[in-house]
Order: structure tokens, then C-alpha cells, then sequence
């Protein structure tokens, strides 16, 4: 049942006949789960080293951004007093 539920996730429905309009909304799917750029790396074989270091700057862009993503929070929240009235 998992799976089928995964196949229904990524299924695009073409209406209306527009079938660039459906390809361009499977294309965002699959970039946003990665399998694009995993069949790309897939296409030529890949050194073991280079994986390596592929997978702890991945890692690292991950954790970068992250934190990125929660000072930007931080400091855009709303309610907040303004730590210099009158200036």
C-alpha cells in the first residue's frame, strides 16, 4: 500500500490536452524528491572519494541552511517591540 501511495503522489493528471503544463508539474515533483539529480549522478560512475565529499558538503549545505532559515525567522518574526523608539 506504501508504494501505491508513493506512485499516486507523483502522479500528474494532463487536462485539457496541456501536456507541457503537466510535464513542467512532474519535472518540480521529481526535482523536489531528488530524483533527478539522482539519475544525473547515476549516469557515470562516481569515485568513491568524490561521493564521499559530495555527502558531507550536502550535509553541510543542509545544516547552513538550517540555521539560515531559523535566524531568518528570528528576525522577521512580527510583534515584537522596537528596541530603539524615538531614533
Amino acid at each position: 500500500m506504501a508504494n501505491h501511495l508513493r506512485f499516486v503522489g507523483r502522479t500528474v493528471m494532463v487536462q485539457s490536452g496541456n501536456v507541457e503544463a503537466a510535464y513542467g508539474v512532474l519535472n518540480r515533483i521529481l526535482a523536489q524528491d531528488g530524483v533527478a539529480d539522482a539519475v544525473r549522478r547515476s549516469r557515470y560512475y562516481e569515485k568513491p572519494s568524490r561521493a564521499r565529499r559530495r555527502r558531507a558538503f550536502e550535509a553541510c549545505r543542509r545544516v547552513y541552511c538550517g540555521e539560515m532559515a531559523r535566524r531568518i525567522a528570528f528576525l522577521a518574526r512580527s510583534g515584537r517591540q522596537d528596541p530603539w523608539l524615538g531614533c
